[in-house]
């Protein structure tokens, strides 16, 4: 896949997305290069590998160019060792919603707390309804990108969200 991404990010309330998801998926990822907004990622999705480059964000962070591509567990297992330091830890869980679907991601490790969702759009102007689960848009808040909470994780600013968004995950 290539080509640019539109989406908006949003923080998310309670645990309702939960039962709502059609699937889920644990996400491990590391990251080659991180810097000038440009970032080259190593993503293992369950048994899966890819290799992600993509472009500065543009128009307040709501789209950018993405070059993805699948490729082997096994390169990228080697590949991960070729990344900076730290790593992203998630579950993804898929939630249909209307004409949409929402991406939320619920991370863990540095970052267990966070719970935030994607939606991506065709047009950065389209219309959509939002679950109740979405709370305050958090798109182009840098804070919320990956490759940024590999360097400044969750646990070091947790203090300074609203109680309502701060998540404590059940075992």
């Amino acid at each position: 896949m290539s080509g640019f991404e539109i989406e908006r990010k949003f923080l998310v309330r309670g645990e309702d997305f939960k039962q709502q998801a059609e699937s889920s998926s644990y996400i491990k990822q590391g990251y080659i290069l991180s810097g000038g907004g440009r970032t080259v990622r190593v993503r293992i999705r369950d048994e899966k590998g890819f290799l992600t480059i993509k472009g500065p964000s543009r128009n307040g962070g709501l789209s950018r160019y993405e070059f993805e591509k699948e490729i082997t567990l096994d390169e990228a297992e080697h590949l991960m060792a070729l990344c900076e330091p730290g790593v992203v830890e998630k579950r993804r869980y898929i939630v249909p919603f209307r004409d949409h679907v929402f991406e939320v991601d619920e991370f863990f490790g540095d970052n267990d707390g966070l719970v935030f969702a994607e939606v991506e759009l065709n047009d950065e102007n389209e219309s959509f309804e939002k679950p109740e689960f979405i709370g305050t848009e958090v798109t182009g808040d840098r804070r919320f990108y990956n490759s940024h909470l590999r360097r400044f994780p969750y646990l070091l600013w947790r203090a300074t969200m609203p109680e309502e968004y701060r998540h404590t995950r059940q075992e």
